[in-house]
């Protein structure tokens, strides 16, 4: 019985894992064979670079899956925070691929560059998997773009996901971020790959295999940092986003009893947020009365499906306007 109930349990950890990440990790791993294969029977080193960068997004994004995955765990007395953080690590993991495969594909590009090959074949070949690639990478794009969307908030449809998945990209968590990075160039490399066969194969241009293999190169080496410092970030903590504090603000106020927040801090972890808060209450209050009100405003807070712990502690209202918050920095 107790080994069924531990299987159910890892199931359903790994249905809240993250799911464009599970998706790109599928998508992508059979794309790199793909063009592994294409890679090596043609020679062409910019189907080499994208091959590099769908291999790195293949193993990123099953790093990143598992980490969702644990990410999702129930707090424990070891850990009583939980276990959000454990994807920002993961993400870091995930960081040092994409580097190290940089390093090999800019390598490649420059080695094309002092040594330019002489003749190009393969190209339908080239150009099928090439077409593949942008179809499967847009596509998971696409996905991310709706996820970033959803867990933002954000109120759009059809077209207009695409600029709010833009605007919205930071208050995504980690994983989606990271998807919506990788395959965001992943899909910039692959035109620029596609762009490279077909003008190596039609001109004498050959030095296009090289500059577009270095900038496939240059392109991952951007989303190591970004995304290396957005997840340095959350390892040390961030405030939540401003209309998130001002979300919770309203809901406490919603109160009548509530006249003042003496102060607030709100911790973004992961997709999650941890809210603590000293709140101000109408004089006359009795101490029973008082404390019903503070576990009726931390249960209306924990409805917020993003909201995973709330620590509220209570005073009379000592006639000072406290609650004034300034805009959280970027």
């Amino acid at each position: 019985m107790e080994s069924d109930s531990q299987r159910t349990s890892f199931i359903a950890l790994l249905k809240k894992g993250n799911t464009s990440s599970a998706a790109a990790a599928i998508g992508n791993t059979g794309v790199a064979i793909v063009k592994g294969i294409a890679a090596a029977t043609t020679g062409s080193g910019a189907m080499f670079a994208s091959t590099m960068h769908s291999i790195a997004d293949a193993v990123n994004q099953a790093f990143v899956f598992a980490g969702s995955v644990l990410a999702e765990k129930k707090p424990t007395r070891r850990f009583p925070t939980g276990f959000g953080r454990v994807i920002n690590l993961f993400c870091m993991v995930a960081v040092i691929v994409v580097t190290i495969m940089a390093y090999e594909t800019m390598l490649e590009g420059f080695h094309l560059l002092k040594h330019p090959s002489a003749e190009s074949h393969g190209f339908w070949f080239n150009l099928i998997v090439l077409l593949l690639s942008i179809a499967v990478d847009g596509f998971v794009l696409i996905k991310a773009m709706k996820e970033i969307v959803h867990e933002s908030r954000a109120e759009a449809k059809g077209l207009a996901i695409i600029p709010q998945a833009f605007k919205n990209v930071g208050r995504a968590a980690p994983p989606t971020r990271l998807v919506f990075y990788e395959d965001l160039v992943a899909t910039t490399g692959a035109l620029l790959a596609l762009l490279a066969v077909v003008v190596t194969s039609l001109t004498s241009f050959h030095l296009l295999d090289g500059i577009s293999t270095i900038l496939i190169g240059l392109l991952m080496v951007g989303v190591a940092f970004k995304v290396g410092y957005d997840n340095m970030v959350g390892l040390i903590g961030v405030s939540a986003p401003r209309d998130v504090e001002d979300k919770v603000a309203q809901i406490i106020f919603s109160n009548s009893y509530v006249t003042d927040i003496y102060q607030m801090r709100i911790l973004q972890e992961g997709r999650y947020y941890h809210v603590e808060g000293l709140i101000e209450l109408r004089p006359g209050l009795t101490l029973a009365d008082a404390d019903d009100i503070k576990f009726k405003i931390r249960d209306r807070l924990l409805l917020d499906a993003d909201i995973a712990d709330v620590t509220i502690g209570i005073i009379e209202d000592n006639g000072v306007k406290n609650w004034n918050p300034e805009p959280v920095n970027s």
